[in-house]
């Protein structure tokens, strides 16, 4: 019994970062143990004293048992520590989508005697993430660009080497993943561009040109507009 017991308390230390065994007790309490113990905790202080363990050891071991299910529900709530946004945060965003979308629409009709458009799909991901989340990694100039251009020419290269069907489509979405990372330039809009081509009768005549035209061309015109909205956002609050 007693040899199990010291087995449990040096298996215990391990868990004890390098740099807290410098601390003295005190400072152990503070950094591992910053709350205020109820009266069921002291009882089982008192408990662990008479088996030897110190108060760090007890403390690492309720605390890996109480929080095994945490990130189980983390993902389904929403991000702790954000505020709600104000109204000039979700209005100029969403006027900055409309603003996008009514040009591209213009634009089609424009482009509508040549068999062009100028609206797909994945611009309204792109939208969502330009205007919504501008800061985030996926918003780099860098990766839009590099992401679109790269998966449009992997989704004209699956669909000229495998033809349509379900096997263009699985390699095409591996490949311009497997880009993304590899160029670190995840932007994750520009992966359903080989779907789009492969399974886009009207997008294949396009051919080669189909990487620069249409992600490529209006993604061009969504950063203009995104620059406006960032301006507005920081110059008209409420």
């Amino acid at each position: 019994m007693g040899m199990q017991l010291f087995a449990n308390h040096q298996q215990n230390q391990l868990l004890i970062p390098p740099k807290l065994h410098k601390l003295s007790h005190t400072d152990k309490d503070l950094v591992l143990y910053p709350f205020h113990r109820s009266n069921g905790t002291k009882n089982q202080h008192k408990q662990g004293k008479a088996f030897g363990l110190s108060h760090a050891d007890r403390r690492i071991e309720a605390s890996s048992s109480n929080n095994i299910a945490a990130p189980l529900w983390d993902d389904w709530q929403p991000e702790k520590g954000s505020k709600s946004p104000s109204l000039s945060d979700v209005l100029w965003p969403s006027a900055g989508a409309f603003a996008a979308m009514a040009v591209l629409g213009k634009m089609d009709q424009m482009l509508a005697p040549k068999g062009l458009s100028m609206t797909i799909a994945p611009l309204g991901a792109v939208c969502a993430v330009l205007f919504g989340t501008p800061s985030s990694p996926a918003a780099r100039k860098y990766n839009m660009f590099m992401a679109q251009i790269g998966c449009a020419a992997i989704g004209v290269l699956s669909f000229s080497v495998l033809g349509p069907g379900w096997l263009a489509r699985s390699t095409g979405l591996a490949a311009a993943i497997a880009f993304m990372i590899c160029t670190r330039s995840i932007h994750p809009p520009a992966a359903s561009l080989p779907l789009l081509f492969v399974d886009g009768a009207k997008l294949h005549h396009l051919n080669l040109w189909y990487t620069l035209f249409p992600g490529a061309t209006a993604c061009i015109l969504l950063c203009v507009i995104q620059e406006m909205v960032l301006y507005l956002k920081s110059k008209f609050k409420f």
